[in-house]
C-alpha cells in the first residue's frame, strides 16, 4: 500500500500565470509529494489551465507513490490565476479528477488564505501587478488589480512605466536628467523613436522588467528614482489603509517587490503589517480542508 492510502490527505495547487504548484499533504502538514508544470491562468484557456494544474497534481501523486485511481481519498484545493473572469469557475468545476472533493479559489484568495493561517486578514500584492485583498467574515473584499496601466498601482510594472515616461521627459528637457533616466534612454540608444516602438507591443511585465534599475538607483540616492518610488509606496499604502479601514485586522504584504516597497512605506503602516504565516500552496491545502496550523 503506498504511503497515505486510508488516511485524509490534501492536495493543494497554486496555478499562476508563470507557472502551475502542486504539494500533496497529510492532515499535521507532512509533504508527500510535490510536482510543477506550465501556466494554469485562465487567459490561456480553459483546457490548457486545466491540463497545467492536471500535470502539477499528476506528478505530485506520482512523486507519493499514489496512482491516479488510487486517489479518491484525497481533497483537493486549487487556486487559479483569472478564476473571475466570465464561466470559468464553472468550466473549471465541470472537469473530471480523481479527487474525493476539489473547491477553487483565486490564486489572490488562497495566498490570503495562507498568509493568515485560515482566519481573517488581509494582503497586498506587490509583485508585477498590485492589488488588495481580504477575506472578512465569510466575505471576499478586493481592492484594485484592475489591470495595468489603468490599475496595479505601486507594481513593477508602475514603477517601469513611471521611469520611462520620467526618462523621456528629462530627454526632452523638462526635467532634471540624473543617473537613472540616462540609464533608461540607453536602453533605447537615446532615441525617442525606438522608445515609441518598443511601446507600442510593451506588456507589464515588459515595463515591470526596469524596477530593479529603479530599486538600485534609489538606493543609490538618484532623486528621480527616490521620487518614483516614494510615489509607488504611496499607491500601496492607500490599497493596505483602504483594507484596514474595511476591518483588516492583519495586513501582510506579499509579492517579490514586497520587502522593497515596505521599506518605502510610512512608518505607522509599517508597525501595523503582520508577518506572513504561509504560502499560497498552504492556502489551498487549508481550502481543500486541511487543518489549520495553530500560531
Amino acid at each position: 500500500m503506498a504511503e497515505g492510502d486510508g488516511e485524509a490527505l490534501f492536495m493543494a495547487v497554486d496555478g499562476g500565470g508563470t507557472g502551475c504548484r502542486a504539494r500533496l499533504e497529510t492532515a499535521d502538514g507532512k509533504v508527500l509529494g510535490g510536482g510543477l508544470a506550465g501556466p494554469a491562468a485562465t487567459r490561456i484557456g480553459i483546457d490548457a489551465s486545466w491540463a497545467a494544474i492536471s500535470t502539477a497534481f499528476g506528478n505530485a501523486l506520482a512523486e507519493a507513490g499514489i496512482a491516479r485511481d488510487a486517489a479518491g481519498h484525497i481533497r483537493a484545493g486549487i487556486g487559479v490565476a483569472g478564476l473571475s473572469r466570465q464561466g470559468a469557475r464553472e468550466a473549471l468545476e465541470a472537469k473530471a479528477h480523481p479527487f474525493a472533493s476539489v473547491r477553487f479559489a483565486s490564486d489572490g484568495e488562497i495566498a490570503c488564505l495562507g498568509a493568515h493561517g485560515g482566519r481573517d486578514g488581509a494582503i497586498v500584492i506587490v509583485g508585477t501587478g498590485s492589488c488588495g485583498l481580504a477575506r472578512l467574515a465569510g466575505q471576499t473584499i478586493k481592492i484594485g488589480g484592475y489591470g495595468f496601466p489603468i490599475s496595479d498601482e505601486g507594481s513593477g510594472a508602475y514603477l517601469g512605466l513611471r521611469v520611462v515616461r520620467a526618462a523621456m521627459m528629462a530627454h526632452d528637457g523638462r526635467i532634471a536628467r540624473t543617473a537613472l533616466l540616462g540609464e533608461i534612454m540607453g536602453r533605447f540608444g537615446d532615441d525617442p523613436g525606438k522608445a515609441v516602438r518598443w511601446m507600442d507591443r510593451a506588456t507589464a511585465t515588459d515595463y515591470a522588467a526596469f524596477a530593479p534599475i529603479v530599486v538600485r538607483h534609489a538606493d543609490e540616492g538618484d532623486p528621480a528614482a527616490r521620487r518614483i518610488m516614494q510615489d509607488a509606496a504611496a499607491a500601496i499604502e492607500t490599497i493596505g489603509r483602504a483594507l484596514f479601514e474595511r476591518g483588516a485586522e492583519r495586513l501582510s504584504l506579499i509579492g517579490g517587490l514586497a520587502s522593497v516597497i515596505e521599506s518605502w512605506l510610512a512608518p505607522d503602516l509599517r508597525r501595523r503589517l503582520s508577518p506572513q504565516l504561509g504560502d499560497s500552496l498552504d492556502g489551498a491545502a487549508i481550502l481543500a480542508g486541511r487543518p489549520a496550523a495553530v500560531e
